[in-house]
């Protein structure tokens, strides 16, 4: 099964090349070009795209500002001419960064990597839950979301903390906040986000998980009482 990609940049040049390398591949299928964010926006939400070949500076809107929009994202390459926004780019979990201008081997390689991503989703069994992908000690790391406990704020990085251990990953509290699920995850602090089904009591100060108090911003007992008494009502 082939991948379903769009290509988004500015430049008709790279857009051209760049459409050309999608086509040509025998596991990537081209289902759009766009020099916008906002026509690659529309396309995303009325189609199915596996993986996003995204330019980042753009008229408008940025490559980031448009991954910022969106709430599920498909499988990111940027192509950038500049090496400055290499480390951003992490944050939003990208296969990978090319420069330009592009090489058919480069190019292949990091297509590569996104069909064995989107290999390994496939073969998950569905019994074991949903799960995501993060980048950590330069793996691709599995993690099943119903295990994970808590996320902590760890300078440049974050810690997950889940059943089977802490996983360092390079990332923002932000662009991992918004890899979850909205209806099982709660930004309680800026430093924490919390998996309301683990949290088993708390008060105007803290939560708790297990032997750990995780601390409450101001007014967020009543975001937390909410979002607790939804989830036992859909048990």
């Amino acid at each position: 099964m082939k991948l379903n990609c769009v290509v988004v940049d500015d430049s008709t040049i790279h857009r051209i090349t760049i459409a050309k390398l999608v086509s040509e591949h025998p596991d990537l299928n081209l289902v759009g070009d766009f020099s916008n964010a906002s026509e690659t926006r529309n396309c995303i939400l009325n189609k199915a795209v596996d993986l996003l070949f995204l330019d980042i500076e753009m008229p408008v809107q940025s490559g980031f500002d448009l991954l910022d929009g969106l709430k599920a994202r498909p499988q990111i390459i940027f192509v950038s001419a500049k090496s400055d926004y290499a480390l951003r780019a992490f944050e939003y979990a990208a296969i990978d960064y090319l420069h330009k201008p592009l090489t058919k081997d480069r190019f292949n390689k990091a297509a590569q990597k996104a069909i064995e991503l989107h290999q390994m989703k496939k073969e998950t069994p569905e019994e074991e839950g949903e799960f995501i992908f993060v980048k950590s000690n330069l793996k691709n790391l599995k993690i099943y979301i119903g295990r994970i406990k808590w996320v902590e704020a760890f300078g440049d990085y974050i810690k997950i903390i889940t059943e089977d251990g802490t996983h360092l990953v390079l990332s923002t509290m932000k662009a991992f906040e918004a890899e979850l699920p909205e209806d099982k995850f709660l930004r309680v602090h800026k430093s924490f986000i919390v998996n309301i089904d683990r949290v088993e009591r708390f008060n105007s100060r803290f939560a708790e998980i297990g032997s750990t108090q995780i601390p409450l911003s101001r007014n967020k007992k009543d975001n937390l009482a909410n979002a607790v008494n939804k989830a036992s009502q859909s048990q």
